[in-house]
């Protein structure tokens, strides 16, 4: 049970990064990190992570996977993880 936070911890952790760096280097009109690597943090469990990063940076909210695809990502992965942690 604890590998399964710690896990969820780090690839969160990562994530917000992720999303922080990328909303960095678009304003610099630098190269950009792919959307398929946010989405697929997202997908490895880095939802929340995710989640906040949008909110806190303004970044990727107009876009419609983003927007929608991440908060139902989000609710089937704290669902999830309740169900193993309990």
């Amino acid at each position: 049970m604890s590998y399964l936070i710690s896990y969820l911890t780090i690839i969160n952790l990562i994530t917000f990064v992720f999303f922080w760096n990328d909303k960095r280097r678009s304003k610099k009109e630098a190269w950009r990190i792919p959307e398929k690597t946010l989405l697929g943090l997202c997908l490895l469990g880095g939802s929340i992570g995710g989640f906040i990063g949008m909110r806190v940076f303004h970044h990727k909210t107009k876009h419609f996977l983003f927007s929608w695809g991440i908060p139902i990502l989000l609710i089937f992965q704290i669902g999830l993880s309740l169900f193993l942690l309990l």
